[in-house]
């Protein structure tokens, strides 16, 4: 059935034109804008590592995501977090961060972790890449 079909995921921004700014300059991702009469522009992002594709489309009653909606697993974290903190990046400060708002698991069972936001509100993370997968 489905498994052999491409997938991709998607969420709504209120402003396309931060949004294509952010991912592509910010982020330095492959962004293509493309857009239907009847449904406004679009983004179609390209992720990293073969990891498919995103389309983010905008939405005039936007509220975002509550969630993580996009993940980058980065083999240099802290290297990959002075380099998005150098192009302007703020890391959210939650309960179970540092003040820098970065999650170290002292007993290293999870990678650093750090969440941040897009123009649009939605939440990002950027972590260190797990050498396994999860655990069965």
């Amino acid at each position: 059935m489905l498994k052999d079909s491409m997938s991709f995921f998607s969420f709504s921004t209120d402003s396309i034109d931060a949004a294509q700014q952010f991912y592509a300059d910010t982020l330095g991702l492959d962004v293509e804008r493309w857009g239907d009469e009847g449904m406004g522009e679009m983004l179609w992002l390209t992720m990293p590592g073969d990891a498919g594709h995103a389309l983010i489309y905008t939405k005039d009653d936007h509220q975002p995501a509550t969630h993580t909606v996009l993940n980058f697993s980065v083999d240099d974290f802290d290297g990959e977090v002075a380099a998005l903190r150098a192009k302007g990046i703020t890391f959210e400060v939650l309960e179970w961060t540092d003040e820098t708002g970065i999650a170290r698991d002292v007993e290293g069972r999870m990678p650093a972790t750090a969440w941040f936001k897009d123009p649009g509100g939605n939440w990002l993370l950027v972590g260190e890449k797990m050498t396994e997968g999860p655990v069965s």
